[in-house]
């Protein structure tokens, strides 16, 4: 049985939007009986795009994460809500909008926070992946239909095919922690959830400093190397996906014709900006 299921990749999504501005029109003063009654105009967001700032001026990193219902296979909510939720063949969980009024604990089941509560019409109310659009035979949803960089992609395919998927493209899932098996699927979340050690070398020979482009920098925990890179044409090097609040780094900085560098991150609480750190000629004596 195909399932449907979303791949949202946060190294495309640029804030614009247009995901949460689709949703709106096509749910705000809509009914859809069966699928859900009509969201409000204010507060609840079924496409929330997250947003989180990585490093210190001049190297920073500004990423967005899309989040929206993980149509988890092992749904909290359903477990929740006294038969009012149910997760279709195709993999949409859906609220049932007559059943589950006055069902406020809905809200709080869900680990994501997903699910947002409607006062007016005292029905807890998420996103239904446009499940009124795909019945009548749309291939995505608005949200998909309405994203300009490819960020957001629907796949109706075999759980078998899925997981080939998951594993080719080396997609994760938000939380895996919370054990709730989601079919909703990322790819570069590692920008959003990790840290990274950056910086720029330069260069000083006789009192002129000077960009080091294609420096030897290595990444080492004790006695592993993590990993290697070369700095760029201006210098810039970073080491990404490393885990907050891990410890113990040494960034070793060589390049022919200059003294070696070291420098020690004890912890690495946040994502850290080295600055620009300078390589001296050797002194020769004379």
């Amino acid at each position: 049985m195909k399932k449907w299921h979303m791949v949202i990749d946060v190294s495309k999504c640029e804030d614009c939007n247009n995901c949460s501005l689709a949703c709106k029109d096509e749910h705000v003063d809509n009914e859809w009986p069966g699928y859900t009654v009509a969201q409000p105009l204010h507060g609840q967001r079924w496409m929330d795009v997250a947003r989180k700032e990585r490093g210190q001026f001049p190297l920073v990193d500004v990423v967005y994460r899309p989040t929206t219902c993980m149509q988890c296979a092992d749904a909290p909510c359903i477990k929740a809500s006294h038969g009012t939720v149910r997760r279709r063949e195709d993999g949409i969980v859906l609220i049932d909008p007559e059943k589950a009024k006055g069902q406020r604990q809905l809200v709080n089941a869900c680990p994501y926070g997903a699910i947002w509560w409607n006062e007016e019409r005292q029905v807890p109310q998420k996103c239904t992946l446009c499940a009124h659009l795909l019945d009548d035979g749309w291939k995505q949803p608005r949200c998909v239909q309405a994203c300009p960089t490819g960020a957001l992609q629907v796949k109706c395919v075999e759980d078998a095919e899925m997981a080939r998927i998951v594993e080719s493209e080396k997609l994760q899932c938000l939380h895996p922690e919370f054990k709730t098996q989601p079919q909703i699927f990322y790819a570069n979340l590692q920008r959003f959830e990790s840290c990274f050690i950056g910086g720029s070398i330069a260069t000083d020979q006789d009192g002129t400093v000077d960009c080091a482009a294609g420096a030897t920098v290595v990444l080492r925990r004790g006695e592993q190397t993590i990993a290697e890179t070369t700095t760029d044409a201006f210098g810039d090097f970073r080491f990404d996906g490393l885990e907050p609040g891990s410890f113990g780094y040494a960034v070793d900085v060589q390049l022919k014709g200059f003294d070696s560098r070291m420098m020690q991150v004890p912890q690495l609480d946040t994502s850290l900006n080295l600055g620009t750190v300078c390589l001296t000629a050797p002194v020769i004596a004379r």
